[in-house]
């Protein structure tokens, strides 16, 4: 799946596609929990942590070996996964006018695939 993206230069805008080198992934963030079990609701303010899930919308084709050979990646799209929390570049996107917010991590980032 590839994303496409808005860049505004000098008033021209300019259509792009993004998609992952190597062995990074475009994740989408989860949304964060916004109250807790007993009911209280957090402020956006609250939340001190960084985002550490989400949904992999992306794959990249997996680092090459010195051997020229690929690593492949156990990861695949619309899994769930868990990362760490310092590990990742957030990016804004432009969607159909609307901008949306994707994560670029590595799959060497990821530390577990939440399973149903």
């Amino acid at each position: 799946m590839l994303i496409f993206y808005d860049v505004v230069t000098d008033n021209f805008v300019i259509s792009m596609k993004l998609k992952p080198l190597g062995s990074n992934l475009i994740i989408e963030s989860a949304p964060e929990e916004t109250t807790t079990a007993s009911g209280i609701i957090l402020p956006d303010t609250a939340s001190k942590d960084a985002q550490d899930r989400g949904t992999v919308i992306s794959v990249g084709p997996g680092k090459v070996l010195e051997n020229g050979t690929r690593q492949t990646i156990d990861i695949t799209v619309g899994e769930k996964v868990i990362f760490k929390k310092w590990g990742k570049e957030e990016i804004e996107v432009k969607e159909s006018g609307v901008s949306k917010k994707y994560l670029i991590v590595s799959a060497d980032e990821v530390m577990a695939v939440l399973e149903d």
